[in-house]
């Protein structure tokens, strides 16, 4: 496989010291812990963590089978794209902070990161690489993650509307036509499918229509 031209220099040194990694792995926690400000905001029972939301993205990753696309390289990018939220937090754009302020608070934490891992380790130099590739949208990988990202928030209001009887149609709202991937796309309508065929499914049983809720963000 050709080498990737945003992969971390192969001169950096291989491994944080213990007490780095450490230091790095006892940050993420904020991530296990964080739960979503979108759900949140929607008053979801027992809403997921960020790190929850990362994971899914992850399997999807593995999953991947667009052609041109490093999926191994997709579950790096899942892992790492919302890292920066172990320190600044869930951002959204209900949170009155533009574009370009959450982009400088998001892109100074990785440079935290960074420099919590050791400047020049492979893993600091990763994190970086693969959080500004996704940033950027500078390749295919970046692009499928993007989608993944729309694709499990929706996917959660789904189950969130299934099991709480919540109407959460803003979501969906916010990522209709967005997705530009082949598998984005077609894993997106057979979520749209199997939410319309259990909207039909509960009419025809006279159950009542969710409730609906504040709107919440589009990433």
């Amino acid at each position: 496989m050709a080498t990737n031209p945003n992969s971390p220099s192969t001169s950096s040194s291989s491994m944080p010291t213990p007490a780095a990694a450490i230091d790095f792995l006892t940050l993420l926690q904020k991530l296990k812990t964080t739960k979503r400000t979108g759900w949140v905001r929607c008053n979801v029972q027992q809403p997921e963590s960020i790190a929850d939301h990362m994971y899914r993205m992850g399997m999807m990753s593995l999953l991947a089978s667009d052609a041109g696309v490093d999926a191994g390289r997709c579950m790096r990018m899942a892992l790492v794209h919302d890292v920066a939220e172990a320190i600044v937090g869930d951002i959204t754009p209900h949170c009155n902070v533009s574009d370009a302020e959450k982009h400088k608070l998001e892109a100074d934490a990785i440079q935290q990161i960074k420099a919590m891992l050791g400047e020049h380790t492979h893993a600091a130099q990763e994190v970086d690489v693969l959080w500004h590739e996704y940033e950027a949208q500078s390749s295919p990988e970046a692009a499928l993650v993007k989608d993944f990202d729309k694709l499990e928030m929706i996917l959660q209001a789904h189950e969130y509307e299934q099991g709480q009887g919540l109407g959460l149609q803003q979501f969906f709202d916010s990522t209709a036509g967005k997705f530009k991937t082949d598998t984005g796309r077609a894993w997106a309508n057979e979520l749209i499918q199997r939410r319309q065929q259990a909207a039909a499914a509960a009419a025809g049983a006279g159950s009542s229509e969710p409730k609906s809720k504040a709107a919440v963000e589009g990433r």
